[in-house]
């Protein structure tokens, strides 16, 4: 049948997809080795016969896979079903352990979802929870890490890169900081943003637990993995089975933990990695500059951070009625963190932006799949957008109501 809309027609043929911090299009190489395991290699890895050890072999090598990429020990790698759990793991399994050694848990107040209402239940659990404020462009101040890091800290959870403005964290700092104030705490680092972007050496690092998620590196959905240093005995949040050591039980996913492990080749490769970097900084300077281009947008990322995401306000169009008007075009970005399912940004509050600001954020990101050509296209479709919808958008006037009754 004809189609008459000329639009419509377009997303057809042209999809720009700019929303890789939420997820990214799994690769080649991660979907064969999913489809293998579900083909060939489906046999329960516990099974103790020939079709249970192939599945089993199979979970090794991708194991292997992921510590290389984060430079650990293999047994250092616990496999879970995604970022969110891992940070959970991490977080609970911190305060578990520490209970009677103090109460207090130092995080920021731009952390995931994950590990925010994490701790959010610890701090209704009777644990006292101090989230550091970041600046206007998202950093963290280390002097406000120095201060709140006392010896009656347990837990320190901080993420490497913010995954709405790329502001990358003092984690070095944080470490310090544990390490000289308060021991016996634990160090967490949510690594989701930066895992596959920057290189991620866990033992240089200096944290005692790492997170990762697959689907961000071009693997699929419901795998991924905690670091866990070696010597650390965390108590496990489930019981019922001896998979992972037993630290978390149940059956292991192995085809989408098979794909991770084939996607963390790629990730972890420090050549490839310094040429993905550099195409997608190319590609960032390219949209900031076509960006505040257009009259009255405002850049809420800052210079030195990951390039890989660009957080910008139009300051007139609401970012739910932008990204409709973007997503009709065949492109797709965010308002922030997909698991925000459209509520209003944490982290973009945090800034302590205007509300014009803050109500019309639009995050996008990069992968080096992108071009040149879709950042002209996005700049161009947003520029449209303003001038089309912001009129639409601007408050009627009050009426005036009298100052006194004659």
């Amino acid at each position: 049948m004809p189609c008459n809309e000329s639009k419509r027609c377009f997303v057809l043929q042209k999809e720009i997809y700019l929303d890789n911090s939420a997820t990214t299009r799994p690769s080649a190489q991660a979907i064969q080795a999913a489809v293998e395991m579900m083909e060939s290699r489906w046999g329960n890895p516990s099974s103790t016969h020939a079709k249970g050890d192939e599945a089993a072999a199979a979970l090794h090598e991708a194991r292997c896979h992921v510590a290389s990429a984060l430079s650990a020990a293999t047994e250092e790698i616990v496999f879970t079903s995604g970022g969110t759990e891992a940070n959970n793991i991490a977080v609970f399994g911190a305060a578990a352990k520490n209970a009677k050694v103090g109460r207090r848990i130092v995080t920021t107040a731009i952390e995931h979802s994950s590990v925010l209402d994490s701790v959010a239940e610890l701090e209704r659990r009777g644990f006292e929870v101090i989230r550091l404020q970041p600046d206007r462009s998202g950093h963290i101040p280390s002097a406000a890490i120095r201060e709140a890091i006392t010896s009656d800290t347990i837990l320190v959870a901080m993420m490497l890169v913010n995954n709405e403005l790329g502001s990358i964290l003092p984690m070095e700092e944080a470490v310090r900081a544990a390490r000289n104030h308060a021991p016996r705490a634990i160090v967490h680092c949510d690594c989701v943003q930066a895992f596959g972007k920057l290189p991620v050496n866990v033992t240089r690092l200096g944290a005692d637990t790492v997170t990762v998620s697959a689907h961000k590196i071009h693997a699929v959905k419901g795998a991924g993995a905690l670091w866990k240093r070696k010597g650390l005995h965390l108590p496990p949040l489930t019981y019922g089975g001896h998979q992972e050591n037993s630290f978390r039980p149940g059956t292991e996913a192995a085809p989408l933990i098979a794909a991770f492990g084939a996607a963390a080749i790629a990730a972890g490769d420090r050549a490839k990695m310094a040429a993905r970097y550099e195409k997608v900084k190319a590609l960032w300077e390219e949209a900031r500059r076509r960006l505040v281009d257009i009259d009255g947008i405002v850049i809420n990322s800052p210079d030195d951070g990951l390039p890989y995401i660009l957080n910008f306000s139009t300051c007139c169009v609401k970012a739910e009625t932008m990204l409709n008007h973007l997503s009709e075009r065949g492109i797709f970005v965010s308002g922030g963190s997909a698991c925000a399912k459209g509520e209003p940004s944490h982290v973009i509050k945090a800034l302590g932006l205007p509300r014009d600001a803050a109500d019309s954020a639009i995050r996008v990101s990069f992968c080096a799949d992108n071009t040149a050509e879709e950042v002209r296209l996005l700049a161009e479709t947003v520029a449209e957008g303003i001038r089309t919808l912001a009129h639409f958008q601007k408050p009627k006037p009050k009426k005036r109501e009298n100052a006194e009754k004659i």
